[in-house]
């Protein structure tokens, strides 16, 4: 059976889909509609992505889409372990600015609901990490969006590697919160 557990900032979900070993290996429902109906969640999923990341370290957001096409994301881990944040960009949300963040890895066999109102970044914790994610709407380059993944301001503590994290040009470059007027607006938890 699939766990789910909501963190501080109750619409970021940690699912662990149950997983069953035998000598030949494992079997496991990693997205079963009927079970996440069932928690409240009711999400039309059209795409998985996949990403690579060869270095320790390789930091990829805080990313999100802008509506029409804003997305919902169901992230899990392939291979390797990423440390995983949400931040709240909802106003008049009552955790608007606030982060939360969850280490999802092959190993613990976890997954992260982030739903649209929330900028998403990862920080990759080992080498060769592989991440695949699902989303409810495409992607689209006039839509996209990022927030800077260490703004002061967000206070994300992030996991100390020892090194320099690896940026792309345009996460480099991303505003703080402080810049960005948001157009999500805060409408309670989902039901």
């Amino acid at each position: 059976m699939t766990g789910f557990r909501r963190l501080a900032i109750p619409d970021i979900v940690e699912v662990t889909p149950a997983k069953f070993g035998d000598h030949r290996g494992f079997f496991s429902e990693v997205y079963k509609r009927s079970a996440f109906e069932a928690e409240g969640i009711h999400i039309d999923w059209i795409q998985d992505n996949q990403s690579f990341s060869a270095e320790r370290g390789t930091i990829r957001g805080l990313h999100f889409q802008l509506p029409p096409v804003a997305q919902d994301k169901l992230v899990r881990v392939l291979r390797g372990s990423i440390y995983d944040v949400a931040v709240d960009i909802r106003k008049g949300s009552p955790t608007f600015g606030k982060w939360v963040g969850c280490e999802l890895s092959a190993e613990k066999w976890n997954q992260l609901l982030v739903p649209v109102g929330f900028a998403h970044c990862f920080m990759t914790l080992t080498e060769d990490v592989e991440v695949m994610y699902k989303v409810s709407a495409p992607y689209s380059k006039d839509h996209e969006h990022a927030i800077l993944w260490n703004d002061p301001a967000l206070g994300i503590d992030w996991p100390d590697l020892g090194s320099a994290p690896v940026l792309s040009a345009k996460d480099e470059a991303a505003l703080p919160l402080a810049d960005f007027d948001s157009p999500f607006e805060y409408e309670g938890r989902p039901a």
